[in-house]
C-alpha cells in the first residue's frame, strides 16, 4: 500500500502549497519555511532558517512585544491562532498582509515538537477591496457630472453651463421641478469654484416662518427679542468668503426679499436688533420650483430682486424631458444599491423598462431612486419584474390599457389609430398623450400633422 504521508510525500505536499508555511520552536527560532513563503517574503530558506522570527517584524506577534532576554513565542502560550490578520516585513522592507492560522505540533507522548504557522497572502484581496472602495466612492461620477447622471444633449449642456457658471461670482438661480437635482447643481457651483475651500451654507426658505428665517439668515443681537440672550451669527456671516444656497427662494416672505436685495446691492448685512452694518463676501445661489414671473405679477415677489438673483439662470430638466436617460439612471441606481447591500440584481426586464420609460415621473429622479429601492427590496434576485414595482405602476390604466391595433391595415393607419387612442386616453392633452406613447411632444406634433389629426377628432374614437 502506498504511504501518501511518508516523509518524502509530505515534503512535496508542503512545497507545492500555495499558502506559506513556517515551523518555529518555543523561543521563536525558525526551523523551516516552504517555497510559497519564500516567494511571499522574498527570503530564501537559507536566509531565514535558524533566525529568530522577529526578523519578520510581525505586527501582532506576542513575542515581539516582550522585553528582555527571556522572550518566548506567544503561540506556545495561547496554544493556537485562528484567522488573525497581520503584516510581515519582506526582505525589501515592504509589508505584506496575511491571514495567519497557527497550532502546536506534539509527539505521541504530548511533548512539544514545534509550532506551525499557515500564512495566506491577502495582497490581491486587499487590492480588490481598494478597487471596490474606489468604485463606490466614484460611481456617481460615471456617465455623469458631480452626482448628476445623464448623457442626453440637454444634460451635457447643463454640465457645460454649470462648469462655466462656477468660474463666476455673479448670483445664479437654478430653476427646476422637485427632484431634478437643483441642490446638486448648487453644490457643484461651489465645488468647482475658487471658493471651494470656503464655507457652503444651505438655507431652505420654505422651512421657517418669517421671523425665524430672518434670524437664521441675518443673525441677531442680544436682547433683540424674547429669548435672545446672546449675540448670534447668521447664515450670511457664517458663509463669509464662500457660498450661500437659498433653496425655495420663491417662498421667501416679501419683507425679507427687501433685506436680501440690500445684501446684493451693498454686500453687507445687519443683525436683527442691531443697526451696525457687517460687510460680507458671499456668492448667492438660489433655487426654486416656482414661476417667479407669475409671482411678480401676483405681487408676491420683487421684480428688482428677480433680476438681481438671476444674473446666471440655470434650468434643470425634468425626467420626462430626458427619458432617454432612464435606462442609464436605472442601471446606475441598481449598481449603487448592489454595492451597498451586496444583493445581486442584474437589471430590469424589458417589460419593466417599458413601464419606467412610459411613466410620467412627477417626482423626477428622486422618485425614480425611490422606485428602484422599493423594487430592490421585493426582487429576490436576477431581474426586476413589473410585479416588483409599486402598485401605481402595475395598475396605471394609461400605461397598460391602451389596446394594440390588431387589424391588418397598413402601417400608416395602424400608427394613426394608436395616436387617436392615446389622445382619447389623455382627454385630448397632447403632453399626456406623448407620455403614454413614450415619445416627445415634438414627435407627437409631427405625427399628428402627418396624419392630419385634429384634437376635436378624438372625441368620437
Amino acid at each position: 500500500m502506498i504511504d501518501l504521508f511518508s516523509k518524502e510525500n509530505s515534503y512535496k505536499i508542503i512545497e507545492t502549497m500555495s499558502e506559506g508555511l513556517m515551523l518555529i520552536n518555543s523561543s521563536g527560532r525558525i526551523l523551516y519555511i516552504n517555497k510559497a513563503l519564500e516567494e511571499m517574503l522574498q527570503y530564501t530558506k537559507e536566509e531565514l532558517i535558524g533566525k529568530k522570527c522577529d526578523i519578520l517584524e510581525c505586527d501582532s506577534c506576542f513575542g515581539a512585544k516582550q522585553k528582555g532576554k527571556g522572550k518566548f513565542c506567544g503561540l506556545f502560550q495561547s496554544g493556537e491562532v485562528r484567522a488573525l490578520k497581520c503584516a510581515f516585513r519582506r526582505k525589501d522592507g515592504s509589508l505584506v498582509s496575511v491571514f495567519k492560522n497557527a497550532a502546536i505540533l506534539r509527539d505521541d507522548a504530548g511533548n512539544i515538537l514545534a509550532g506551525v504557522e499557515n500564512l495566506t497572502d491577502m495582497s490581491a484581496i486587499e487590492e480588490k477591496d481598494r478597487v471596490i472602495s474606489f468604485l463606490k466612492r466614484h460611481l456617481h461620477h460615471e456617465e455623469g457630472f458631480q452626482g448628476l447622471i445623464g448623457n442626453t444633449p440637454m444634460m451635457r449642456k447643463l454640465f457645460d453651463l454649470t462648469r462655466s457658471a462656477a468660474q463666476s461670482d455673479s448670483p445664479a438661480i437654478i430653476y427646476g421641478e422637485s427632484g431634478t437635482g437643483k441642490e446638486l447643481i448648487a453644490s457643484a457651483l461651489h465645488r468647482l469654484s475658487s471658493r471651494r475651500d470656503k464655507p457652503y451654507i444651505k438655507v431652505n426658505c420654505a422651512a421657517l416662518n418669517e421671523n425665524l428665517l430672518e434670524s437664521e439668515l441675518f443673525g441677531h443681537a442680544r436682547g433683540a427679542f424674547t429669548g435672545a440672550q446672546s449675540d448670534r451669527v447668521g447664515r450670511f456671516e457664517a458663509a463669509d468668503g464662500g457660498v450661500i444656497f437659498l433653496d425655495e427662494i420663491g417662498d421667501m416672505p416679501p419683507p425679507l426679499q427687501t433685506k436680501l436685495l440690500r445684501v446684493l446691492q451693498e454686500q453687507e448685512i445687519e443683525r436683527v436688533g442691531d443697526h451696525q452694518p457687517i460687510p460680507i463676501n458671499v456668492r448667492i445661489i438660489s433655487a426654486t420650483n416656482k414661476n417667479l414671473q407669475k409671482l411678480i405679477k401676483e405681487g408676491l415677489f420683487r421684480e428688482d430682486l428677480y433680476y438681481r438673483i438671476g444674473v446666471i439662470p440655470i434650468c434643470t430638466p425634468s425626467l420626462r424631458e430626458r427619458k432617454e436617460d432612464i435606462p442609464l439612471l436605472v442601471e446606475t441606481f441598481i449598481e449603487r444599491t448592489s454595492l451597498k447591500t451586496g444583493k445581486e440584481i442584474h437589471g430590469v426586464s424589458r417589460e419593466t423598462m417599458e413601464l419606467l420609460v412610459r411613466y410620467n415621473w412627477p417626482g423626477n429622479v428622486r422618485e425614480l431612486i425611490n422606485v428602484i429601492e422599493y423594487a430592490y427590496v421585493l426582487c429576490p434576485g436576477g431581474l426586476i419584474l413589473p410585479d416588483h414595482l409599486p402598485s401605481h405602476f402595475a395598475g396605471h390604466p394609461k400605461i397598460l390599457n391602451i389596446p394594440q391595433v390588431k387589424s391588418r391595415i397598413n402601417k400608416a393607419e395602424n400608427e394613426r389609430q394608436r395616436l387617436l387612442q392615446a389622445l382619447k386616453a389623455a382627454d385630448g392633452n397632447k403632453s399626456e398623450a406623448a407620455r403614454i406613447l413614450g415619445i416627445s411632444r415634438v414627435t407627437l406634433w409631427k405625427r399628428l400633422k402627418k396624419h392630419q389629426i385634429e384634437i376635436n377628432h378624438t372625441i368620437d374614437v
